[in-house]
């Protein structure tokens, strides 16, 4: 049986995650290669180094690679950082033929109406998701091809993102040899992996917490209704850590995955304090949790007032998927329901057949979802799926002088 090839590639603050696998004609994914490394030259998802990240994006490709025994030529990757910016927009256009019947040019030409929104110059758009049609008025359609009407309109979510972040990001890329398929924000490629079908419908908060940067995406209806991008996440808790109880950043990096938790130690209950030990040195059990708990208390905070709406309650009615690395901290789903009044549990990517059990971790969420989001979107006709990178670079690559990809 014949398979088509597919890859994604995560390059994240604290690593860079390549991914190799195949899809049978039924859909199925498989996976045949996996390379995880630290990555360098990065800052809360940006890069900062390109010599330095690109090496690291080498060693995660050619670790991929070896597992797989063929070379990877291209790859879904994902993109973050505070550059990003959303928006909603509303587009309308006219049924003029005589039979009023909504055809597929009518949904290009709405499509091209809605994407019409002004972004600075140093950016441009990413993707351009069409959340619901209104024809003469009927609100929810999903496909109004095939229907009457003299109106329609289209609702969409509108990413934005800078060229010159864009541009080193894809630098790097393919500088290791890999072409790009197409560039995908990483909160909704961690919504492939994590959120049921369910909670997309009913509305669900994803955040996912990162080492840089936590990416934030809302779900109502089935689709997307808002995407943020906060440059606060695990990073931060190291460095605290690090400060307040006077070791390195590596050291304090170790304490955290090894010790970490939100929970304190309560005297009044019994419980006694206990002194942590590594690598010679020891510190109190009591110290190292509360300044975790007081940086996630103080992120979920940060999360809460980026939501679009103040009555998230009622919004959100499947609550908080939380994911990333860092969702990995015991009594962050207790704390973070503590704190909104939501339910709160930790998104686990969908697992996978093939060489895929390194990757049943919250901190892969989005290395597993970006290839979902090749299934998921491989029949879509708008901006950010098919032949939509190709635009954004032609686009770029003319600003900066440079022949287009296409």
């Amino acid at each position: 049986m014949k398979r088509t090839k597919i890859a994604a590639i995560d390059v994240g603050t604290t690593k860079v995650c390549t991914v190799m696998a195949d899809i049978d004609r039924n859909g199925m994914l498989r996976t045949v290669g996996v390379g995880v490394v630290p990555s360098a030259g990065l800052q809360k998802g940006l890069v900062v180094n390109v010599n330095e990240a690109k090496e690291s994006i080498r060693k995660s490709v050619r670790a991929a690679e070896q597992v797989a025994g063929y070379k990877l030529e291209s790859a879904y990757v994902g993109i973050t950082g505070r550059h990003i910016t959303s928006v909603n927009n509303r587009g309308v256009v006219a049924i003029t033929r005589n039979d009023m019947l909504v055809r597929p040019q009518d949904l290009q030409r709405v499509l091209q109406v809605t994407r019409n929104v002004k972004v600075s110059s140093d950016q441009k758009l990413l993707h351009v998701i069409p959340r619901n049609y209104i024809v003469d008025g009927q609100q929810g359609v999903k496909n109004p091809v095939g229907m009457h009407g003299f109106r329609l309109d289209l609702e969409a979510h509108i990413i934005s993102a800078a060229i010159a972040s864009v541009k080193n990001l894809t630098k790097c890329i393919r500088g290791v040899g890999v072409d790009i398929e197409d560039l995908v924000l990483e909160p909704l490629a961690s919504a492939e992996a994590v959120l049921t079908e369910e909670e997309r419908e009913k509305g669900v908060v994803l955040a996912d917490i990162g080492g840089g940067t936590t990416d934030i995406a809302v779900f109502k209806d089935n689709t997307i209704y808002h995407t943020a991008v906060l440059p606060v996440a695990g990073y931060q808790i190291t460095r605290d850590i690090s400060i307040g109880l006077g070791l390195s950043f590596e050291l304090a990096e170790e304490m955290k995955k090894k010790y970490g938790n939100v929970n304190l130690v309560y005297k009044d209950k019994g419980e006694s304090d206990r002194t942590l030990t590594t690598n010679g040195h020891s510190i109190s059990y009591n110290d190292l949790s509360e300044i975790i708990r007081v940086r996630v208390e103080e992120l979920i905070s940060l999360i809460v007032l980026e939501l679009p709406q103040n009555d998230y309650a009622k919004f959100a009615l499947s609550g908080m998927v939380l994911t990333g690395g860092s969702a990995n901290l015991p009594g962050i789903v207790e704390l973070g329901s503590e704190l909104t009044r939501l339910p709160v549990r930790v998104g686990i990517p969908v697992s996978l057949y093939g060489v895929s059990d390194s990757l049943l971790d919250p901190a892969y969420a989005t290395s597993v979802g970006l290839l979902l989001w090749k299934r998921r979107n491989q029949g879509a006709k708008n901006w950010q799926t098919k032949g939509g990178i190709r635009r954004f670079f032609s686009q770029f690559f003319s600003i900066f002088g440079r022949k287009s990809i296409e």
